[in-house]
């Protein structure tokens, strides 16, 4: 029987990990070794880290985290049961693991949009968060994509006077909408976009028309969806843009789950996802001591 369950070895995970180690909490971490940031050359804005490939900042918390009583296995957790006093996780290989607290620090898988090159340019010009990569491309040409991005467009105005519009179709915008990308100088472009080329970055857009744009950015908000299945599955409730509804503390309105990092909240930056991660760690201790010793 374990303290807790880790389930996800991203930067909310392992800071979990971290404090509940340093707590003297038995703890055991499954990581699957699937990452939303992946394709990203580099983590940005995580104080003392900045610009850290994602596999290195990885590697340096495993390697603090063994000198603490956690486990760290690369496994998957395929689905967890909760029981009266606590949960036990059923592996792939059908290997059970029991606690007496959850936190689930699976994090989301973004949408892509359905663009030939899309793919192959992901982290290498095309990109869904300007905070983390927006200064890398800063007064270079940027589009933003999507029929309803007129905020995400205005947004990149911050990281370049060069930013338009590509809507992939008639643009549905709002008047006002249209009024304020026109005073910040965001072109509209709705023709149906084609491809996108390059060579090792991102260098054009093509339209289906045959009009060629240079572009050296090219974000997206296509929406994103929970890359695991167990927050749902365990009855977790969910807010408007179909992340997990968590407390102040991290906590669920399932009685000993905790849901950390980009699977809930809505700011979806490495250091935040820390910084929740050690949040939960703390509730979660806290929970324990009052079991182990009411008042």
């Amino acid at each position: 029987m374990y303290d807790v369950i880790i389930v996800g070895g991203g930067p909310a995970g392992l800071s979990a990990a971290t404090i509940l180690g340093r707590a003297r909490r038995r703890v055991v971490l499954f990581d699957d070794g699937k990452y939303r940031n992946e394709a990203s050359r580099g983590v940005h804005g995580f104080l003392t880290r900045d610009g850290i490939h994602p596999a290195e900042l990885r590697r340096i918390a495993r390697e603090q985290l063994a000198r603490y009583d956690v486990e760290y296995l690369c496994n998957h957790v395929t689905s967890v049961e909760r029981k009266e006093d606590r949960f036990v996780a059923i592996l792939a290989d059908n290997s059970h693991y029991e606690s007496r607290k959850l936190l689930l620090a699976t994090g989301v898988v973004d949408e892509l949009p359905a663009i030939p090159g899309a793919d192959r340019f992901y982290g290498a010009g095309v990109f869904h968060c300007p905070y983390c990569d927006g200064w890398e491309l800063r007064d270079q040409p940027l589009a933003a994509y999507g029929g309803n991005c007129a905020g995400l467009a205005a947004s990149l105005r911050t990281w370049s006077a060069d930013v338009v519009l590509c809507t992939d179709g008639p643009a549905a915008l709002k008047p006002e909408e249209s009024a304020r990308l026109e005073r910040l100088g965001v072109r509209v472009y709705a023709q149906r976009v084609a491809r996108l080329e390059g060579g090792e970055h991102l260098e054009q857009i093509v339209f289906e028309d045959g009009t060629v744009l240079p572009r050296r950015g090219f974000f997206f908000n296509s929406g994103q969806t929970q890359r695991s299945p167990l927050p749902a599955d365990l009855g977790c409730n969910f807010n408007r843009k179909g992340t997990v509804r968590t407390g102040k503390l991290e906590g669920t309105n399932v009685p000993g789950v905790y849901v950390v990092g980009d699977a809930s909240k809505d700011v979806q930056l490495a250091i935040v996802a820390a910084a929740e991660g050690a949040k939960a760690a703390i509730a979660i201790n806290t929970a324990l001591q009052l079991e182990e010793a009411p008042v």
